[in-house]
């Protein structure tokens, strides 16, 4: 069986991490696979909701301690590839693998969504801050662990984390290598929903298929506006949304969305 599992169904995009051994410890096929398959959602107009989970007891640990133990780097290769000889090789294995993760998510515009189970620990936990919402089980743990084994954030905590909590409980969260639980991960906004273990799957199947069925591209153009803002001035944000405004306008969602609205009924987008 593949490290990821990448599945395309009714205009559902799944990406499912598949150690669960290892807690799906990151591999060098789990990361490959990740990134493909991100490119493949990125690029298509068919697709109108992404989501992540992981298979097994957790969702995902981060980086593989034992592969990094034995000197292997920051991911499992199986002897295929070299990521830990010199400095510079173990910067690239992050820049042009583990980090290519997040970079990719921001440039897809549909919902991405994150639904965390079981461990949701350091590079595995950032992965999910790249995304738009997060899902989280009331068994799940969350964690900054990267000090536990004397390494920096390398995949996005210390870009992601104090846009989200502040600088001061980013650093806290780093330094003290806090394991929150799912309930604490809400209340500081990490988390966007907490659910009972048992209604999570129902939870997220309900939220994904109403966002699956919602005007497309008054959705990708509103999720352009809120992250491209959060780094323009008010003007430059205007001038964004009132062209997205003349654009959807003109689509037949919106004609649509009107009837339905003065007709008292749900709308049917295309």
């Amino acid at each position: 069986m593949r490290d990821l599992i990448f599945t395309v169904e009714n205009n559902v995009a799944k990406i499912v991490l598949n150690r669960p051994d290892s807690l799906n410890a990151f591999s060098l096929e789990m990361i490959d696979l990740w990134i493909e398959a991100l490119e493949t959602v990125r690029d298509s107009d068919d697709i109108r909701v992404l989501v992540l989970s992981g298979n097994g007891r957790g969702f995902c640990s981060g980086g593989d301690i034992k592969s990094m133990a034995k000197g292997d780097g920051f991911l499992q290769t199986n002897g295929t590839e070299d990521l830990s000889s010199t400095a510079l090789a173990r910067k690239n294995s992050l820049w042009k693998k583990v980090q290519r993760i997040p970079l990719l998510v921001q440039e897809i515009d549909i919902p991405v969504i994150a639904v965390l189970h079981g461990v949701a620990f350091g590079a595995g936990f950032d992965m999910t801050l790249a995304c738009d919402i997060r899902i989280a089980s009331e068994n799940t743990k969350i964690s900054e662990s990267y000090l536990n084994v004397g390494i920096v954030p390398g995949d996005g905590a210390a870009w992601f984390l104090p846009r989200l909590v502040g600088t001061d409980k980013a650093l806290e969260l780093l330094w003290n290598r806090t394991v929150l639980s799912a309930h604490e991960a809400k209340d500081m906004g990490l988390v966007t929903h907490v659910v009972k273990d048992e209604e999570l799957q129902e939870f997220v199947d309900q939220y994904i298929n109403k966002l699956a069925s919602g005007p497309q591209a008054a959705m990708r153009f509103t999720k352009r506006a809120v992250y491209q803002g959060l780094t323009m001035d008010l003007r430059t944000s205007y001038d964004m949304i009132s062209s997205a405004m003349g654009i959807v306008t003109e689509l037949e969602d919106y004609q649509e969305g009107v009837n339905a609205v003065v007709e008292k009924r749900k709308p049917n987008f295309k």
